[in-house]
């Protein structure tokens, strides 16, 4: 939910104060704001509706493998509290606007707080995994 907050609350912010395509630095982060009708990287424009539909059955998939899921503890709830996060952030947009209010440069790419909620959560995934595997080997050397 704090995720879905700070992500809403930042487009709304992006939306009132900086006009399409004007830069911005705040805190020394260039800003700038981009409307994006398709997916990461511009890719498929106007098939925002589609990728929210998308997304909305993604966080269905998700809290059902939650449900009837082998993976818990704290990491992996973390993991996927972001992607739900980020997922429902970016589909309210595609929903609503038909398109996802971006406005944080980085790396040749311009993103929101939902796409970076999503890498956390990716990140969170890889060490839940390195974690487990490691878990995993200690058992199998104490047997």
């Amino acid at each position: 939910m704090v995720v879905v907050l700070a992500d809403q609350l930042t487009k709304l912010l992006i939306r009132a104060y900086i006009d399409i395509d004007q830069a911005y630095t705040l805190w020394g982060i260039p800003l700038t704001h981009i409307e994006n009708s398709g997916m990461a990287g511009g890719l498929f424009q106007g098939n925002a509706r589609l990728f929210g539909v998308v997304a909305v059955l993604f966080v269905i998939g998700v809290l059902y493998f939650r449900k009837t899921g082998d993976m818990k503890g704290v990491l992996i709830d973390s993991c996927f509290g972001f992607f739900v996060g980020g997922a429902i952030g970016n589909g309210i947009d595609r929903l609503l606007y038909g398109q996802v209010t971006d406005f944080i440069i980085r790396g040749g790419g311009v993103l929101n707080i939902a796409d970076h909620a999503i890498e956390v959560g990716v990140l969170l995934l890889i060490i839940s995994g390195i974690v487990s595997w490691f878990k995993n080997r200690a058992q199998l050397l104490e047997s």
